[in-house]
C-alpha cells in the first residue's frame, strides 16, 4: 500500500495519470496486488487492472494501450516465498539502478499526494497478446513434437492455448497454474530444474524441450537427446538464423555469456557488444541501440527483428520451433561447428546486500595486485589467454554469482579454485 503511494505520486509528479498493473501467480501476489492498488489509486492516478498475467502480458499491454507507467507484482524466479515490484515510471522502461535506490529514498520520505481517488479499469490483455503470436511465425514442412514445462508458474495460464495454435505437436508437463511450484522451482536456466522435461522428451521421442520461469519472460531448452543447452548457445543458433536477414548485425550478450558465442558472431561477419548482466539494463540497451537481437545467460532475450523487442519466454521458444520445422538438423546439430569451451554453471555464493559489493571490491583489488586484465563493466571479468573468471553481486538477491570458463578442464579448474577461495575468503 505505501509502495502504492509512492508510485502514484511519483508518476503523477511526472505528469502521469494512468497506469498499468498486473501480478503473476504466487501465493502472495494477489494480496500485495490490491494493496498496491489501494494504494496508487488514493493518489488519483487510474489504474488500467490486468489481474493474473505474466510478465511479458504486462509488458505487451504497455505497448498496446501506450501506457507506459506500470508495476509488476512478481518474483520473477526467485524462490516461491518471495515477492517483489518490476517499475516502469515512463518510456525507459523498467527501474534499474541509482532509479531504485532514489525511488525507495522517496517512498521512505513519505510525501505522498493523498487528494483522490483514481479510477479501475479492468483489462484483458490475453486475445491481443494471442494475436501479437498467431501471424508472427513461418513454419515449415517438418512436424516438430514439442515439449513444454511451465513448472506451473503463470505461463501455466496461456502457454498451452498459445502453443495449440501452431503446427506441431505439443505435450505438456506441469501445466497446472499452482504458486506453490509443486514440482520443481520454475527457473529453466538451472539444469537441475529441467529434469522432468529431460526425461519427458526422451519417453515420448520429441525433437525439444522448453521450460518457463515463474512470471514467463525467460526460457530454457533442452535437445531430442535430453541434453540441457544453455541461453548463449540458443543464441547462437538465433544469430545463425537472423544475421543474412537483418540490416544491422550487431548482437548484445552480457558478462556471463561463453566466448563460444563472440567467436561466432565475428565468424559470421557481425559485431558482438558485451554488457553487464541485468534484465533491465540489457533490455534497454538493445531497444536503445536499435539492435534486432540481444540476450544473457540467465534466459532473458530481446528480438526486434519482427518482435516488439520485449523478453518472452514463449516467444523465444517458438522461434526455435520454428527454425527446426524448416531444417533437417536436430538442435544439437544446429550447434555443429561453434569453438568449444568448458564452462561452470552460474554459481551462487550467500552474501548479505551489505556486504556484496564490498566483496566484489576486494576481488577488483586482487586482480590488480595480481596485474590481470579484467573488465569491470559489471562486477570484476579477469581475461586469461586461455579461460576468464567473472564475479559479481548479484542484481535479484543477497548472492555473489560467479562464473569461470576455460579451453581445458584443468585449466577450468584452475581458475575455479583460485577464484572460489578468494569469494570465500572475502566473504567471511
Amino acid at each position: 500500500y505505501t509502495i502504492g503511494l509512492g508510485f502514484g505520486t511519483h508518476i503523477k509528479n511526472l505528469g502521469k495519470t494512468t497506469c498499468v498493473i498486473g501480478h503473476d501467480n504466487r501465493i502472495s501476489s494477489e494480496d500485495l496486488y490490491n494493496a498496491l492498488e489501494t494504494g496508487i489509486r488514493q493518489t488519483g492516478i487510474n489504474v488500467i487492472s490486468l489481474g493474473l498475467c505474466t510478465t511479458p502480458m504486462y509488458y505487451y499491454a504497455c505497448i498496446k494501450l501506450e501506457v507506459y507507467s506500470g508495476v509488476m507484482v512478481t518474483a520473477s524466479h526467485n524462490p516461491k516465498d518471495d515477492n517483489g515490484f518490476k517499475f516502469a515510471f515512463d518510456e525507459k522502461g523498467n527501474c534499474k539502478g541509482q532509479e531504485i535506490q532514489d525511488f525507495l529514498a522517496f517512498i521512505q520520505a513519505g510525501n505522498f499526494i493523498m487528494d483522490g481517488n483514481g479510477t479501475l479499469t479492468k483489462y484483458s490483455i490475453k486475445e491481443d497478446y494471442l494475436n501479437l503470436f498467431r501471424n508472427n511465425f513461418n513454419f515449415g514442412p517438418k512436424k516438430v513434437k514439442v515439449v513444454i514445462d511451465p513448472g506451473n508458474g503463470t505461463t501455466s495460464v496461456i502457454a498451452k492455448e498459445l502453443y495449440s495454435m501452431f503446427p506441431f505437436e505439443l505435450i505438456t508437463i506441469n501445466d497446472e497454474n499452482d504458486g506453490t511450484f509443486p514440482n520443481h522451482h520454475p527457473d529453466p536456466c538451472v539444469e537441475h530444474n529441467l529434469e522432468q522435461l529431460k526425461q519427458k522428451v526422451l519417453e515420448t521421442n520429441a525433437d525439444i524441450g522448453l521450460g518457463f520461469d515463474g512470471d514467463g519472460d525467460r526460457m530454457g531448452f533442452v535437445t531430442n537427446t535430453g541434453k540441457f543447452i544453455p541461453t548463449d548457445k540458443y543464441m547462437i543458433i538465433i544469430i545463425r538464423d537472423i544475421i543474412n536477414k537483418v540490416a544491422k548485425k550487431e548482437f548484445l550478450y552480457d558478462v556471463k555469456c561463453s566466448k563460444s558465442l563472440s567467436d561466432e558472431i565475428n565468424r559470421l561477419g557481425g559485431k558482438g557488444i558485451c554488457y553487464r548482466t541485468g534484465n533491465s539494463y540489457t533490455k534497454a540497451a538493445v531497444r536503445d541501440n536499435d539492435l534486432p537481437f540481444g540476450g544473457e545467460l540467465s534466459g532473458h532475450v530481446y528480438f526486434r527483428d519482427r518482435f516488439p523487442g520485449f523478453d518472452s519466454g514463449l516467444y523465444a521458444g517458438l522461434r526455435l520451433v520454428e527454425i527446426l520445422s524448416n531444417t533437417d538438423k536436430t538442435c544439437e546439430e544446429l550447434l555443429e561447428g561453434i569453438n568449444e569451451y568448458y564452462s561452470t554453471e552460474e554459481l551462487k555464493f550467500k552474501s548479505p546486500d551489505t556486504i556484496k559489493f564490498q566483496v566484489v571490491e576486494r576481488v577488483e583489488e586482487y586482480a590488480k595486485s595480481k596485474e590481470y586484465d579484467y573488465l569491470s563493466i559489471d562486477g570484476v571479468k579477469v581475461l586469461f589467454d586461455d579461460g576468464w573468471a567473472l564475479v559479481r553481486a548479484s542484481n535479484t538477491g543477497p548472492n555473489l554469482t560467479a562464473r569461470f570458463e576455460a579451453s581445458t578442464k584443468e585449466r577450468l579448474a584452475e581458475i575455479e579454485n583460485e577464484f572460489t577461495n578468494i569469494i570465500n575468503e572475502y566473504n567471511k
